[in-house]
């Protein structure tokens, strides 16, 4: 097997472009959502802006996010819990005969019925405010509360970011999203816990630190040594581009570090060994395997693909 031809040819059948009327109705609803978010709260809010995977041209079609930030101005609610619980009552009273609304971690879950076609479309809102009133146009920093529960005792906090920052992290960097597609792939198929903007923020450091050329697989396999052999250092940091105080590998303990360095390993050696091994870590997305696009880019901009949509047991969102 060609190693870089068959990732090209997995790439390939994740792209968006292959359930185009399936994003269409994510982006119809998502439109929906914005405009009763601004008719609601007016001049509470600055313009809800959107983000995630599909923002970032990160997402993969057998599992992707459709989310919508929301951001209020300091003086909107006197507490970051008070603002998230009444966005909860906004979205539940709007739409709970034809969804089901329940809070998260630091967003609101709408999923819609499924529809006529067996679909079910899934939106994360993201509610967050800004740090000092009258400020966020300026900076576009926000504060937002993290719900966390446990039976019937509920402990919460809040995080500062900057969502926008890490947006622009990933700006005009083709290779590495190629390459954390990739590790999506192998995350959502091989049921990984790892989060994907761990292994986002892993994928770009490693280009910035190394020397990653070549053709996909030399790329993926160089990104693969780059966190086996620095993730476990003590001194191994991942910065939140929108929040300098925040290192995101701290969200792993000692031994899922090590256990992520012995995995990238037994990765590379595997294929290496029988480059067969790499349709169990990176496996094609077989409703899409022999309907390949000429066209090159990734994404739905320009695209003419009337491809089936999945079946209605892949979970989006």
């Amino acid at each position: 097997m060609n190693k870089a031809e068959y990732l090209s040819e997995v790439l390939e059948t994740h792209r968006m472009s292959k359930i185009e009327d399936l994003v269409s109705k994510f982006k119809s609803k998502r439109d929906e959502v914005k405009s009763a978010l601004l008719e609601n709260y007016g001049s509470e809010i600055y313009s809800p802006f959107d983000s995630g995977s599909f923002k970032k041209h990160t997402a993969i079609n057998i599992k992707f996010d459709l989310d919508i930030v929301v951001p209020f101005k300091k003086d909107s609610s006197e507490t970051l819990e008070n603002m998230f619980d009444n966005l909860y009552d906004f979205l539940y009273e709007k739409y709970k005969d034809e969804a089901y609304i329940r809070k998260q971690k630091v967003s609101i879950g709408i999923e819609f019925n499924e529809d006529e076609d067996g679909d079910i479309v899934s939106l994360d809102v993201v509610p967050g405010r800004e740090l000092n009133q009258d400020q966020y146009i300026e900076d576009k920093n926000l504060n937002l509360y993290v719900y966390s529960q446990y039976g019937f005792f509920q402990k919460s906090t809040y995080i500062q970011t900057n969502i926008h920052s890490q947006i622009d992290h990933i700006k005009a960097k083709d290779d590495e999203r190629k390459v954390i597609r990739l590790f999506k792939i192998w995350k959502n198929s091989n049921n990984e816990k790892y989060k994907s903007f761990l292994l986002e923020l892993m994928t770009i450091k490693a280009f910035d630190k190394e020397d990653v050329s070549g053709n996909v697989w030399e790329k993926i396999k160089k990104v693969m040594e780059y966190v086996r052999d620095n993730v476990e250092k003590e001194d191994f940091k991942l910065i939140d581009p929108g929040n300098s105080n925040n290192n995101v590998i701290d969200t792993l303990e000692n031994w899922e570090r090590s256990n992520l360095s012995s995995r990238m390993q037994t990765i590379i050696s595997r294929i290496e060994e029988n480059s067969e091994n790499l349709k169990t870590y990176f496996p094609v997305n077989s409703d899409f395997e022999n309907n390949s696009s000429d066209n090159s880019s990734y994404g739905i901009k320009g695209s003419t693909v009337t491809a089936s949509i999945p079946p209605t047991n892949q979970r989006f969102g």
